[in-house]
């Protein structure tokens, strides 16, 4: 058996075996790898005084760049929150984040 080990990453970080690369780890790719999920993305709204923070629950349908779009199953409203107000996201099960060797959007597209 052969061990893997770290590597160095085309922008000088350092890429782990079973993780994406570092050029591939961010948020908006791991949330397109856990798409279908429900999951609860807490916001904060500065200088609003009616919400200043909000819990939306939902299952992810899409993530781009810079905003994430959940659908609630029991409205069937659907929200577009962007990444500039997501704090964090929690799921209830286990989180997808790495892609199949050789698979998925990531495998042939070049870091951004």
């Amino acid at each position: 058996m052969q061990m893997s080990s770290p590597t160095a990453g085309a922008k000088g970080g350092v890429n782990v075996p079973g993780m994406l690369p570092i050029e591939q780890s961010y948020i908006e790719n791991i949330l397109r790898l856990n798409k279908g999920k429900l999951v609860e993305v807490h916001a904060t709204f500065e200088n609003n005084r009616e919400w200043n923070a909000m819990i939306f629950t939902g299952i992810i349908e899409a993530a781009g760049r810079d905003h994430v779009i959940l659908s609630d199953p029991e409205t069937g409203k659907r929200n577009l929150i962007p990444m500039v107000y997501v704090d964090y996201v929690t799921f209830n099960e286990p989180v997808e984040y790495e892609y199949p060797f050789g698979a998925g959007p990531l495998a042939s597209a070049p870091p951004r």
